[in-house]
């Protein structure tokens, strides 16, 4: 009996995830991008825990697979998409031209549809990533509101109908680009085998600290380039 809860409970952490996306959705059609970025954040929580309770209960299925990327696509696609329709909404319209420039965000989805795609096939992506991971893309994403709420004199780049229109395209290649990713789950506690891992841990802690929400988007470059330095100089290579 206790085997058979057990089996069940990272897929009930991944509908949790679900559910938060969905609600995130809702959220950000209000115009309340606020609790959008909440309830992705919350999502995140959710499919970090997944993972953790199927390693620990040693419960890994194709189903519980299928079911984290459906989720995924959700939380991690379609609510960061919803979140930037909203942010291209509250920029300064073009006559002619912000009608559809709008929809562009939803790009966001598609992409991250893709990537997930990829990962489930790609047999390189047992131990690392090719392309930036989902959750990363859209915490990237859900930043935005909070650095509008809470550091506003950088809305002039955000809310930049251009800006974005860039932001979105530069995402989306990022996401299915052949770029290695670097895995933040740590096999062992050896510092030369995870010290690019430790100098992100490190070097967020320290942005968050000082710049909070802001801080965000630095530190996704910050991983990104780190892992193009991790497997061009060392010899951590993508399992295949």
């Amino acid at each position: 009996m206790k085997k058979r809860v057990s089996k069940h409970v990272p897929n009930a952490i991944t509908c949790a995830n679900l559910f938060s996306g969905c609600i995130g959705i809702v959220f950000a059609f209000q115009e309340n991008l606020i609790f959008a970025a909440y309830a992705l954040f919350l999502a995140a929580i959710f499919d970090f825990f997944d993972g953790f309770a199927s390693r620990v209960l040693q419960s890994f299925s194709g189903i519980g697979k299928d079911l984290d990327s459906l989720a995924d696509m959700v939380s991690f696609g379609v609510l960061p998409a919803a979140i930037l329709y909203e942010l291209f909404l509250q920029t300064p319209q073009i006559p002619h031209v912000s009608p559809w420039l709008n929809f562009i965000a939803f790009l966001i989805a598609v992409f991250s549809m893709l990537r997930l795609a990829k990962f489930n096939n790609d047999t390189r992506q047992a131990e690392s990533f090719i392309g930036l991971p989902t959750p990363a893309n859209a915490i990237l994403i859900a930043s935005f509101p909070f650095i509008l709420e809470y550091h506003y004199s950088y809305s002039q780049y955000i809310l930049n109908p251009y800006g974005l229109a860039v932001f979105v395209v530069v995402m989306c290649t990022l996401l299915v680009a052949e770029i290695p990713m670097m895995s933040l789950k740590f096999k062992n506690s050896d510092f030369n085998k995870n010290i690019y891992r430790y100098l992100l841990l490190l070097f967020s802690a320290i942005l968050i600290l000082f710049f909070k929400f802001a801080a965000v988007p630095v530190i996704i470059v910050m991983y990104i380039t780190l892992s193009i330095i991790q497997f061009k100089f060392s010899n951590d290579k993508i399992s295949s």
